[in-house]
């Protein structure tokens, strides 16, 4: 199977925020079926509102994860070319010799008459 671009991941589930969270809907759920209509428009507003407590914990984890993911992807290329290349320092050190090199070479001078 091939490498997903972005890899698979997950476990907010284990988060501290999330499991209150879940308990928070949890106690909301409840308190709403005792003591509020079922029929109310407050009931369904409140269960609503601690259902999204869940989920936006759960929705922002993913594009965190995604993120970290890309930028450890971005690190690892530049560590690459930094140990293929060199650093700063060793780019303008062979930059340099190659421009004194190319100053130093004769130029070849254009021959007349010979054909």
């Amino acid at each position: 199977m091939p490498e997903r671009f972005i890899p698979p991941h997950g476990g907010y589930e284990t988060l501290l925020s999330y499991r209150k969270a879940e308990i928070v809907y949890d106690a909301t759920v409840k308190f709403c079926d005792r003591f509020i209509d079922k029929k109310s428009r407050t009931h369904g507003q409140m269960v609503q509102a601690a259902r999204s407590g869940n989920k936006n914990i759960a929705e922002g984890i993913c594009p965190i994860h995604q993120t970290n993911y890309l930028l450890d992807q971005q690190l690892r290329q530049l560590e690459k070319a930094f140990l293929q290349e060199g650093g700063l320092r060793e780019r303008m050190t062979r930059a340099r010799l190659a421009e004194r090199a190319q100053q130093n070479r004769p130029v070849p001078k254009p021959q007349m008459g010979k054909k």
